[in-house]
């Protein structure tokens, strides 16, 4: 056998491989780990927020379930769920004086829409940055293939021009096209995966909080109930 016809397996090594990758293969593995970096730090970030989220949920119910109203109206906490009690409750207390003719189905409507406006406000803050896991997740595999393909056309452009079709000329060439693709799936699987995994957690945090809100306002409206009924 021709020694030159053998492959090195140092120049099949991945640093090998990008270092003498096409310039826009490179550029395409620049990107995707850019967006792998990314990714992670906001899974990260994410991850952490939703643990508190749910902590803070946790208390808030306990509260609700347990305490009295009068625990609920001096209720504190360092999480930012506790501004949506903080919004009812100041809505109450500006209302108490303005509005004694309202009805009982008013004032809750009132204060209801006063904490749910509050509790929007909480959703964008924890959804913050979570449509670039779905952007990623939906498009790295096609940044990556769009890599393959080109990586692949120079490395056939290359063999028609040298007019070798050893596995030698070939193999290298298709190696690098295919770590484009590689790095592409390592970037959109765990995207994509704590994408859904954070929306459906966010969702039942989001009905917890709405149940929450409902059965607080209707506790709180019923405060006015002596001057609805005047």
């Amino acid at each position: 056998m021709d020694p030159t016809s053998v492959i090195n397996p140092a120049d099949l090594s991945i640093q090998h491989l990008i270092a003498h990758a096409d310039p826009v293969v490179q550029a395409v593995l620049v990107l995707l780990a850019i967006f792998s970096f990314f990714c992670w730090t906001v899974i990260f970030e994410k991850l952490g927020q939703v643990m508190q989220a749910f902590k803070a949920a946790d208390r808030l119910e306990k509260t609700l379930e347990s305490g009295t109203l009068e625990d609920m109206i001096n209720y504190s906490d360092k999480h930012p769920l506790a501004d949506v009690i903080a919004a009812g409750n100041q809505e109450w207390r500006e209302g108490a004086g303005e509005h004694q003719q309202e009805s009982l189905h008013e004032v809750r409507e009132r204060i209801e829409h006063s904490m749910r406006l509050q509790l929007s406000v909480e959703m964008r803050r924890i959804n913050k940055r979570l449509p670039f896991l779905a952007t990623v997740g939906s498009s790295a595999p096609f940044i990556g293939l769009f890599g393959t393909v080109w990586g692949i056309m120079n490395t056939f452009t290359g063999i028609a021009s040298a007019h070798d079709t050893s596995l030698a000329t070939v193999a290298p060439g298709i190696a690098e096209a295919l770590i484009a693709t590689g790095i592409g799936l390592a970037a959109a699987i765990p995207s994509i995966m704590f994408y859904n995994s954070f929306a459906t957690n966010l969702g039942r945090y989001s009905g917890r909080l709405s149940t929450a809100v409902g059965v607080y306002a209707g506790r709180l409206s019923k405060r006015f109930a002596p001057a609805a009924r005047g």
